[in-house]
């Protein structure tokens, strides 16, 4: 297909998505609606399910970005709502892990699930904060989309999950919460350079 031809087809496709009623808004707040849903299913200890329903949730957050700038209907108070609602949707997924490791008392578990929470609103304050200051902060280990893929493997591969005899929630928790808490780390010190360099001449 003709670079011509694919930047016809990208026209269409902006023209139909600028016509219809659908705005990036919904699609954030459907996100954020299936990710509770998973949060519900951890609580019925329905982990695979939960795993598939927090994945289609989290790409819905991936997509409201890209439409917004496809279809022109973006707004200031539409990017403030999804990064909102990304921060929300991950603390609630990670609560009801926790308490579902508190119910089988593994006290180590549901303390790397809070250092988890923490720590993943701590990177997305970090780039805010350093943007806000005027530096690029997107350096880190555990972005959104890797902290998704860590938690999405660790609720598909749960303890009776149904795929295999598997136990990785755990494990994943542990490996979410250290390279969170490193990713930090690795904001502070980039803003601190980026801050205390002296300026080119």
């Amino acid at each position: 297909m003709s670079s011509s031809s694919r930047g016809e087809r990208r026209e269409i496709v902006r023209n139909a998505l600028i016509e219809s009623r659908l705005t990036p808004n919904a699609i954030s707040l459907t996100g954020f609606v299936l990710c509770v849903v998973a949060a519900v299913l951890v609580a019925e200890r329905l982990f695979f399910l939960s795993g598939v329903v927090f994945i289609i949730g989290s790409v819905c957050d991936t997509l409201d970005g890209r439409y917004s700038r496809m279809s022109g209907k973006g707004s200031p108070f539409g990017a403030f709502l999804d990064s909102t609602l990304d921060r929300i949707e991950e603390g609630v997924v990670l609560t009801t892990v926790a308490a579902y490791f508190a119910a089988r008392h593994n006290e180590f578990a549901v303390s790397a699930c809070v250092v988890a929470v923490l720590a993943s609103l701590m990177v997305s304050y970090t780039r805010a904060r350093a943007e806000a200051l005027g530096v690029e902060c997107k350096v880190g280990i555990a972005t959104r989309a890797v902290r998704v893929v860590i938690l999405s493997v660790g609720l598909l591969f749960a303890k009776g999950a149904g795929l295999a005899d598997f136990e990785l929630l755990a494990p994943a928790v542990y490996v979410l919460a250290g390279l969170s808490t490193i990713t930090v780390l690795q904001r502070i010190f980039h803003v601190r350079k980026a801050l205390t360099a002296p300026a080119a001449l």
